[in-house]
Parts: structure tokens; sequence; C-alpha cells
């Protein structure tokens, strides 16, 4: 069975299952269609909020961004921060109030139908701005997977999001979003735990990050620093240079996300306060299952990178460009690696020539580079894992399911 066959079984498949429960779930009535009866069990409430949360763009990007260096795990700090914000001081109050929306709440607190209509615009320019990262993510997913155009995989989205979203109302959307987080999870522990084993000999991907790189015996970050510093690239887990700088991004990004409507609707889709808290709660702890092992696919990730492109080692020749591997091909079919041979050796150089941000000052690039000739978006780096680490076809057709698993626009009163 070709590896085509096989992502167009587990992405087709997880579609299915989506569709059927928003039809077996379809919202009945109106407060079934807004607040799915306000009758979800707290658990499956947090796991469908988890999904909310994390959603394509956190599948697809966040270990892309901690790749390039530990410092961008200020986004998971700050996003992070920013559930237990609106969890702990907004929410729950929001609730107590009667209100279901934040514009909602802002005309009644305020008595003015300008400031309401000020809260309107906001959330949709928020929830415009959430669904285009959304589609972005699906359609980078698609481009690669079914081997479409970026164009055609939006549009396939667009229909199925959109009949599962009409037909189930929040009520489907909510048990849709529990199957949702199931895919996503399995689809990312599940190499996550391959890949440990394979670097590090560790089982959970968590023991592995703080564990030994199997091969050379020293503690796995400690390997990664050696190489990306011998590439010429800052340390992994080089210190922030500005504290208050990140501290600020950090707050801006805890504050910004704090707001996010379709996540705040979810806590009246519980019965009552304290089931609201107790869902937060189980959302904090899904989330965390996934924050977590972010930054052990990010790290491991981008060394089994290096690896295919130094098989050798860094200081031996590199990867030649016509016996590049099969997932380097079918990665460049989507635009997302690009490789330009600036000396003419036919190998792929992949290095810091100065002209990359945060460079290693003390580098000196060998006799015959002449600069940096790949370039690899880092939106790439977990929908292509396992095809670098040369995982089972399996793994690769569940990542992909997890890929094109967005959550579905919600359903909500403005």
């Amino acid at each position: 069975m070709s590896q085509f066959t096989i992502n167009l079984i587990f992405v087709l498949g997880s579609f299915a299952i989506y569709t059927w429960i928003a039809v077996w779930a379809r919202a009945r009535s109106t407060r079934e269609f807004y607040i799915a009866g306000g009758e979800v069990h707290p658990t499956m409430n947090g796991m469908a909020t988890a999904a909310d949360w994390l959603s394509a763009a956190s599948f697809i990007s966040v270990a892309g961004l901690i790749s390039v260096g530990y410092v961008n795990s200020a986004f998971i700090m700050g996003w992070t921060g920013g559930y237990v914000l609106l969890a702990t001081l907004l929410a729950p109050y929001l609730r107590r109030f009667g209100t279901y929306t934040v514009p909602d709440f802002v005309g009644k607190r305020y008595d003015s139908k300008v400031a309401r209509v000020v809260a309107v615009l906001c959330l949709i320019i928020i929830s415009l701005t959430y669904v285009i990262g959304q589609m972005t993510g699906a359609g980078v997913a698609f481009a690669r997977f079914l081997e479409v155009k970026v164009s055609t995989g939006l549009l396939i989205s667009s229909v199925v999001v959109f009949a599962y979203a009409v037909l189930g109302g929040m009520k489907g959307v909510t048990y849709t979003q529990v199957a949702q987080y199931i895919v996503l999870i399995l689809a990312f522990l599940t190499p996550a735990v391959y890949l440990s084993l394979m670097v590090t000999g560790h089982f959970l991907p968590q023991t592995g990050f703080i564990g030994a790189h199997a091969e050379s015996g020293t503690p796995m970050l400690m390997k990664l620093n050696e190489v990306v510093r011998d590439l010429g690239f800052q340390d992994y887990t080089a210190d922030v240079s500005n504290k208050w700088n990140m501290f600020l991004f950090t707050l801006t990004l805890m504050v910004g996300t704090a707001g996010l409507p379709h996540v705040i609707i979810r806590f009246f889709t519980v019965p009552n306060i304290k089931d609201a808290r107790r869902s937060a709660a189980w959302a904090l702890v899904f989330i965390a299952l996934f924050y977590t092992t972010a930054p052990v696919v990010a790290a491991m990730g981008r060394m089994n990178l290096l690896d295919n492109i130094y098989p050798n080692g860094v200081h031996e020749p590199s990867l030649s460009y016509e016996e590049r591997p099969q997932w380097f091909k079918n990665w460049e079919e989507t635009g997302l690696l690009k490789f330009e041979d600036k000396n003419g050796d036919g190998r792929i150089q992949f290095y810091n020539d100065g002209t990359l941000p945060t460079p290693n000052k003390s580098f000196v690039a060998p006799e015959g580079w002449a600069g940096n000739e790949l370039t690899v978006n880092n939106d790439i780096l977990v929908l292509a894992l396992p095809e670098i680490a040369n995982m089972p076809g399996w793994i690769i057709g569940l990542i992909a399911a997890g890929g094109v698993s967005l959550p579905p626009c919600q359903p909500r009163p403005v």
C-alpha cells in the first residue's frame, strides 16, 4: 500500500468520524446550538477546550519555533499563562454575571451599545486572525500529505468544518473536538516517543529531553549545542540576552490569548461555575501533556534533521543533493524546503553564514563554503518528522490526520 493511500485513509477516516459525531450530537435547540445545553461533563469539556487551545497552529508551528532556539519557549509560557489568566480571572466571572460573551458583558456592564459594537468588532478581528492561522496550517498539511495545492486543501477543510459546525452547533462541535484532541495528541505523542527511543533510549519523551544522547553518551541538549555551534548557530540553550524583553513578550502573549472568544464560550457549556473551574483544571492537564512534549519534539527533531544532512558528522562532507532522500524531494515540491547550490559542489551546505539571526560569533566557515544553501520552513518540522526519521507509514498517516485536525469555527452569539 502506497504512503499516499495510507495518508488518505487516516485523513478521510478522521473527517468521517468528526462528521458522524457532529450529526449524532447535533443541536436540537438554541441553547444546545450556542452552549451545548450547558450539560457537558467537565472532563469532556476540558478535552474540547484543549483541542480549541492547541489546534493546528500549535500542532504544526510551536515545535518548529522552539527548534530554532529554546528562547522561543516564551510562546508556550505566554499561551499557557494566558489560559490560566482566562480560567481564573475572567471566564468564571463572566458566567456569574450572566453573559455569554465579552461583547455582551461590556454592553451590559457599561450600559452602552457603542461599547458593545466596539467589542463585537474586536471579536470579529480576533476570530478572523485565528481562523487564518488554522486554515494556513491545514493548507500546509494538505499540500504535503494529500498531494494537492494549498488552495485546494483550504477549500476541502473549509467544506468539512462548515458541515459539522452547522449540523451540530456547539453541542456537535464539543464532542467533535473531544475526538479531535484524541487524534491530535496521539499524532503528536506517538512520533515523539519513537524519536525519544531512537535518540536517547528513553520511552518518555520528557525524560529523554534531559537524558543522554544514545550514540555519544553526551547529555542530549549538550550534544545538540555542540552540533549547532559547529555549524555556526547560537547554542540551542543559549541564555536570553534581554530578560526584561522576554518578560514583556510573555506577558503580552498572556493578555492577548486570555481574550480568545472561542475559549471563553467553553465555560458556558458546563452545568455550573464549580464545573467550569473543574473543566479549566482538566483542560490545563490536557494542554500540559502537549506543551511538555513540544520542546522534546523541537530539540530531537532538529537533531534528527541535522543528522540527515550531515550523516557522518558536521565536520565531514554533507549530504549529496543527487542522493537526497525521498522526504527531501517530497517537501521540495511544497516549496517549504529549498536548495540553492551556491558553491557548485553538489552538496547541501546547511550552516549559519552570518546572515541568519543569533549567529555564533566564533564560527569560521570552512574553505570552499559559499553560504547557507538550504532554506527550511519551521512549519515542516513536525509534519516531516516521521519521514525524516524513517518511521512506519502508519505514523506518517497519523500525523497527517493530526495536521489537518483543526477545530471548527464555533457558533456563538455576539
